[in-house]
Order: structure tokens, then sequence, then C-alpha cells
């Protein structure tokens, strides 16, 4: 049955682009080896009316970046499995619009983003992803320590001399400038991350054009 729904699917594909608007849910989850995995997904703007597909993407985004079919499921609960996947790794759950996809006894080797996906006509959906990491240890956090806060030095008023209102004036443009390339580096990396996401989908796309 897999390799004819897959037939279909290229066939659908073949004048598809993809777009994001599916609400995903969390974006990022930190897992203990062994432990369970649950991701949602569903759609603010419209109803999803035909199957959705859950995809698993190793790695950080790159173009050489392949996504690997998981599962997918219907309105009727008709879930599909991807090739190696079994109910007893992972099930699919719906409850109204939202999907819900669960992952048991997660291993280190399950880490990846993790997106959803429905085919519409004539455009595919995607998620924004999932980022899931599996690790053999949690990441433990320090207690807490009380320590003596000293007192914040404040810049004097140039009352005697104006030397010391230059050197606040320096400080306070010293921090603006590094608030302002602090933004444009952030911004700079989310635009490098969105366009390494697309050119993995349209990868993935291209896959089934052969």
């Amino acid at each position: 049955m897999q390799p004819r729904l897959w037939l279909l699917v290229a066939a659908k594909l073949a004048a598809l682009r993809g777009i994001c608007g599916l609400q995903q849910s969390p974006h990022f989850l930190m897992l203990q080896t062994n432990q369970s995995a649950t991701m949602t997904c569903e759609s603010k703007t419209s109803s999803i009316n035909g199957r959705l597909y859950w995809l698993r993407q190793r790695g950080a985004p790159s173009p050489d970046s392949h996504h690997e079919f998981l599962a997918s499921g219907d309105f009727s609960n008709n879930i599909v499995y991807g090739r190696g996947m079994t109910s007893e790794m992972l099930t699919l759950s719906r409850l109204s619009t939202r999907f819900t996809l669960s992952l048991k006894h997660v291993k280190p080797e399950d880490s990846g983003v993790y997106f959803c996906m429905t085919i519409g006509h004539p455009e595919l959906t995607f998620g924004m992803g999932t980022n899931l990491s599996v690790v053999d240890v949690l990441p433990t956090t320090a207690q807490p320590t009380t320590k003596t806060t000293p007192k914040k030095k404040k810049c004097q008023p140039p009352s005697p001399g104006p030397q010391k209102g230059l050197h606040c004036s320096l400080v306070t443009l010293g921090l603006l400038v590094a608030s302002a390339l602090l933004l444009l580096l952030s911004l700079v990396v989310a635009v490098h991350l969105y366009c390494l996401r697309r050119r993995a989908r349209l990868r993935f796309i291209k896959q089934f054009y052969k």
C-alpha cells in the first residue's frame, strides 16, 4: 500500500510549491533516552481535508538535507507507516483539526527536525518544524547561590567639570550600538536559517520528479 501511496503523491507533486501555513508545536524539545516525545500540528486558516504527513529531517537544515517519511493519517484514523516504522515506535491521533505525533522510547538517533505536511490543490503546506534533541543525560541546572549585589555606580551629573558627563554619554552610545549590532546579527541568522530550510524543502519536492 505504501508504494502506491507515494506514486500518487509523486504525481500530485509535479506542479506544487511549498509554503508554511500549519501551526506546529512545540518548536524545540529536549528529552532523555527512552522518554516519549509528543508534537502537534494544526491549521488555523483552513481545515485539513486530506491526509497529514509527518516527515523527519536529520541534522541541521541544509541544501543537501533529505526528508524521511514517518507516517500519515486522515480523519478516519487510517494510518500509513513509513519504511521501518511501526505502531510500537510511534502513534498518530487526532482531536478535531489537531493532529498529534507521539514517539515512544526515543533514542539519540531520533534527534532531528520533525515537520508536518499536507497536500492541497495545488500547493504543499508545511509546519515550521519541531527540533527534537535526545540525550542520554539531561543538562543540570546549577543551584542559585546568594551573592552580595555590588552597588551600581551612578554617573554623576557634570557639576564641576564636563568630562564626567561626556564619559556617561559615550557609555550610553556604546550600549546602543552594541544592541543594534546584536539585533542585526539575530536577523541575519534567522534569514539564513529560513533560506536553508526553504532549499531543503525544494530539494525534497524535486526528489519526486525523478
